[in-house]
Formats: C-alpha cells, structure tokens, sequence
C-alpha cells in the first residue's frame, strides 16, 4: 500500500514532459532563457524591496490643546563651573518658578580630563551635626529637639532653619542675598566654603528632565541659587565673584518630549567654548508639537525644535544681569502629525 502511494506521487508531474521529438534546442534559445531568468528574479527582488519600504507622510494642524505639561530631558556638561555652585532653574509666563530644582536632576562632578570623579542625586548627603547651635542661642543639648536660627529670615516664631540649604531658602523667599554664609553656623559646620574650595577647577556634568507646563517659558543652568526680587533675579552668591564663572559648555541631550525614530534634536552634540570668564549664553527655540505614528499604528507625542544662539557679554549689560546658560522656548501654532506607512504598488500604479 505505502509503495503504491509513492508510486503515484513519483509520477505526479503537473507540466509534463515535452517528447524530445518536438523540440530543438538553441544558442538563441538559451540565451532568451538566461535573460528571461534574470529579468524575473530582477522583477522579485524590486517588487520584495518595495513591499519593504515605507513612506513618511506629514501634514500640518493647528494645535488645540491645552493644559497639558511637557518633560525636557537634557544632559548639559560645564568643564568650569563646580557642581557645588551649579542650580537649575525653571520659570514660565504663567507665573510658575521651580527655583534650584533637585528632584530628577543628577549631577557627576568632572576633573580636567572629563573623567567622572562622584555621581550622586542632587540635594543628597549632608553630613551630621554634633550640637548645632539652636535658635534661641545656646547649643543643642541632649533629649532636645534641635531648631536652627533663620538669622533673620524666619516667617513666623515657630520657622527653623536645621541647615545651611534652609537657611539660603529662608534667604530667598525674603529675596536677600546670601552674602554671610561664613558666619551662618549651619553653614561653617556643613563646611559649604569647604566644599566650594575643594571643588575649584571642577566641572560638572548635569542630566535629567523637567516637567513644565506647554506654555512660553525657560529654564536655566546658573553659578548659586537664583533669587526673585521686583521682577529682576539675582543671584545668592554674591560673595563669589561673578567673572570667576566661564560657561563653557557642551550639551549631550536636549529634547523636549520622547524619543521617536527620525526625530533630529538640533543642539545634540553641540559645544560652545568661552574664552573670556564673563556672559550670559542664550538659546531661543521654537518647539513644534509632533505626532509619530509608526507602521503598526503605534502613536507618540513629542515635540521637534529649532533655534537660534545669542551670547550676551555681563561687561556691557546690566550689572543685576545673571552669568549662565539660558533656554528661552515657546510653542508653534502648528502641530506636525508623522505618519509612517507601507507604500503598496498594485498593478503597477
């Protein structure tokens, strides 16, 4: 049984064999052969590599969303600005400020070399204090809660300032400078001079992201803690001179929004070298809200940009002008929807 079925197997031929009698065979014939061959695995291969295309289809709309925020991610190097000294600020024209900003920020302090000497999360690893001076004048002594004078700055009789980060806070919101951080002995005993001195001749490398709301507004890398006074910011360290900061810088990563396949962020990579040790460097960028929708119909919001550079030298402004990066951005009208799509060619159109 199992022969017989092979049997027939070996004789099924569904383009049977022309008699030998009724054909000749050609040098001609080969070669239409050859060439027919050819051009049929030429035709399968192009019709194969453009199944496997795709097309990027774009289109413009008028962008009607609102109320809605955005995450930056950056990773900004500063070959001579000390990490100890170095904030990130952020303000927007609604009103909003996020001044110093730690959360989500890391920052790698970075000798000469660019080698990474310490990485650690922003605002993280002060050291203990042994009988800290309290707010009422004597030492803290034991079974006693310690309680720290503002020095001035306290907004009401039960505030305490336990360190020399609160201290500079309550220094802020009375919009005063700091400009007696060695006589404050929260400060003296976290050694914040020390610190600043042991880390001279530092960089600093600062990543990560921010959330802000989708309106007009900046964000900023600055030397000290920026402080708001009648509309003009300053700066809280007033006791560091301010030509001492060269704001060299190279920035690594800014995007605004998600990654997404073609997207390409104009500042990437880009380096700017100052050769004196005094300015103000200014990008002003025009972010588009984007829509990527890939070929399985998976859809990303993000955002594309591009920008314009302005380098301000603090010597011929205003002397309450604060040295640092700056990134100005605002919002386009217009939305650009991506659509990422198979280009299918049927009967030949």
């Amino acid at each position: 049984m199992k022969n017989t079925v092979l049997s027939k197997l070996r004789n099924l031929d569904a383009y049977p064999k022309v008699n030998e009698d009724f054909f000749t065979r050609s040098l001609s014939g080969g070669i239409i052969t050859l060439v027919s061959s050819l051009a049929i695995l030429l035709l399968v291969f192009s019709e194969f590599r453009l199944y496997l295309h795709t097309a990027t289809e774009t289109k413009l709309l008028v962008d009607t969303s609102r109320g809605e925020t955005l995450r930056i991610n950056f990773d900004v190097t500063f070959p001579a600005i000390p990490c100890s000294i170095l904030s990130v600020d952020a303000m927007d024209i609604s009103g909003e400020q996020h001044l110093d900003i730690k959360h989500d920020i890391i920052k790698k302090r970075i000798n000469t070399n660019g080698d990474v000497i310490e990485s650690k999360p922003d605002g993280i690893g002060a050291p203990k204090i042994e009988k800290p001076l309290q707010r009422h004048g004597g030492r803290l002594e034991q079974n006693e809660t310690y309680c720290g004078s503002c020095f001035g700055a306290e907004q009401s009789d039960d505030d305490c300032c336990n360190s020399c980060e609160e201290v500079r806070d309550a220094y802020r919101r009375k919009g005063w400078a700091m400009t007696n951080a060695d006589l404050i002995d929260q400060c003296k005993r976290e050694g914040f001079f020390e610190r600043i001195k042991e880390q001279e001749g530092e960089g600093c490398n600062v990543q990560g992201s921010l959330e802000v709301n989708r309106v007009a507004g900046n964000f900023h890398f600055a030397p000290g803690k920026t402080f708001h006074q009648s509309n003009i910011f300053f700066d809280d360290l007033m006791s560091v001179h301010k030509d001492s900061y060269n704001i060299s810088h190279r920035i690594n990563r800014l995007a605004f929004g998600e990654y997404f396949p073609g997207v390409v962020n104009p500042l990437d990579g880009g380096h700017w070298t100052h050769e004196t040790s005094n300015g103000m460097y200014q990008y002003f960028i025009k972010v588009v809200p984007t829509i990527y929708t890939d070929i399985r119909g998976r859809t990303v919001n993000s955002n594309q940009y591009s920008v314009t550079e302005h380098f301000k030298d603090l010597e011929y402004i205003s002397p309450n002008s604060q040295p640092g990066v700056f990134f100005y951005y605002d919002f386009s009208p217009i939305k650009d929807p991506i659509r990422v799509q198979k280009l299918i060619h049927l009967n030949g159109d």
